[in-house]
């Protein structure tokens, strides 16, 4: 159930089927210092929302509901709002991540230059599919809309590397140094 109550009413969470930490989520003294610094960058607070979301991310490893709470708190935003940029960006993930995230591209010029043979290759070597996690943790594997490395398709990301002209080998390469 969906609730639309504001978030300076009660500040309900709201069950999108999401996972949530296991435990309370409060920020930390350093990321407190942090979001000074961003807030003061911004003269409207929900101009520094997808900073917030990004030292979130830094903060909690994933944006969970409860996580979406305390930044729509922090903000001074509707909880809806703080979901709708999370859900909309592909770049927050919403759910515990592996130690090191793959991303491949699986838009138009990606596509085209063969991202779907190497999004199954990579499937297969990982033994994970899209939106999963290896067992031991190490990766998890997402396919994206767009990386904007069109130039250099196909293209992937792993963690902040981006990676054009991707083949089996670098795939291999890239793990494998992983």
């Amino acid at each position: 159930m969906i609730e639309h109550t504001s978030i300076r009413e009660s500040s309900p969470t709201i069950d999108y089927g999401m996972v949530d930490h296991p435990g309370p989520v409060s920020w930390s003294d350093a990321a407190r210092r942090d979001m000074a610094a961003i807030f003061a960058r911004y003269p409207d607070k929900r101009s520094a929302t997808l900073p917030i979301l990004w030292l979130a991310v830094r903060e909690f490893g994933w944006i969970s509901p409860q996580v979406e709470k305390i930044a729509a708190e922090i903000l001074g935003r509707p909880l809806n709002e703080i979901h709708i940029v999370v859900t909309f960006y592909t770049m927050y993930p919403r759910r515990p991540m592996g130690q090191h995230h793959i991303q491949i591209c699986r838009n138009v010029s990606c596509w085209l230059a063969g991202a779907a043979d190497l999004s199954r290759y990579l499937q297969q070597r990982l033994g994970i599919g899209p939106g999963e996690t290896t067992a031991d943790g190490k990766f998890s594997f997402s396919e994206v809309e767009c990386l904007c490395y069109c130039e250099c398709a196909p293209a992937m990301r792993l963690d902040n590397r981006y990676v054009g002209n991707l083949t089996k080998t670098s795939i291999d390469q890239l793990i494998g140094e992983k």
